[in-house]
């Protein structure tokens, strides 16, 4: 099952009246490494959660190539804070699974091996609630991942982590985009951008400002704002 292209079609989003996004129209294709960046209050997370479907359209449309329910079954997203399930590591890796028709015996076994692939395999046992920053963001990883999302959408996953968990956490996003997961993941930090990104979506003040290869964005950016904010200054 194909679930691309994603195209967005005059997307809006307002809360309390007060317009957060919009008029988007962006179409995704099937592969690729895709950054979205920009300021403050720019419209990136409000993006994300219009694509995932986790936030209504006030107005226009987001069409998958197949309908929204079997698009939502291939798809994943991680949470800028992890959000953690009062289970232990290996139930909580296996919960998407469950979710999915998998026997408990079954999904044990894929989220034993799930959780190799990310250093987890010593924490099985652990109660997730309880593990440390990093590790919590791998947990959510991985319990995305178990499912092999044909994309996945992470919003800020690396914010509030130290730099060894950070290259972890880059490294299993880079094993998962070569193994053919699409990645759409926003991010303030323009070196992690220039390491990942394949593509760059640079919003500002709720409207996508440019969409281009890394390449160009970082070496020749089209608007005053994206050069402004690649500089380090503040755009207004």
């Amino acid at each position: 099952m194909v679930i691309f292209p994603l195209r967005m079609h005059g997307v809006t989003a307002h809360f309390r009246k007060k317009r957060l996004v919009g008029p988007i129209d962006i179409t995704i294709e099937t592969e690729g490494f895709t950054i979205v960046m920009g300021p403050n209050g720019a419209g990136k997370t409000t993006l994300l959660r219009l694509m995932h479907g986790l936030q209504r359209c006030s107005g226009g449309g987001v069409e998958w190539a197949v309908p929204q329910a079997k698009a939502r079954e291939k798809q994943a997203y991680v949470f800028q804070s992890p959000i953690m399930m009062r289970r232990k590591v290996i139930d909580s890796i296996a919960y998407p699974l469950r979710l999915r028709g998998l026997g408990v015996s079954a999904a044990r076994a894929k989220a034993q091996e799930c959780a190799g692939r990310f250093g987890l395999e010593n924490l099985l046992d652990s109660w997730a609630p309880m593990l440390s920053g990093g590790e919590k963001q791998k947990l959510s990883l991985a319990r995305a991942l178990v499912i092999k999302p044909d994309i996945l959408f992470l919003d800020e996953p690396c914010a509030n982590l130290d730099g060894r968990s950070t290259r972890e956490i880059e490294e299993i996003l880079l094993d998962a985009q070569a193994s053919g997961t699409r990645i759409i993941m926003s991010t303030h930090d323009i070196g992690q951008a220039r390491r990942l990104a394949q593509d760059v979506i640079f919003m500002y003040d709720g409207k996508i400002h440019e969409q281009t290869t890394a390449e160009i964005f970082f070496t020749a950016p089209a608007t005053k704002e994206a050069q402004a904010f690649i500089n380090g200054d503040i755009v207004e």
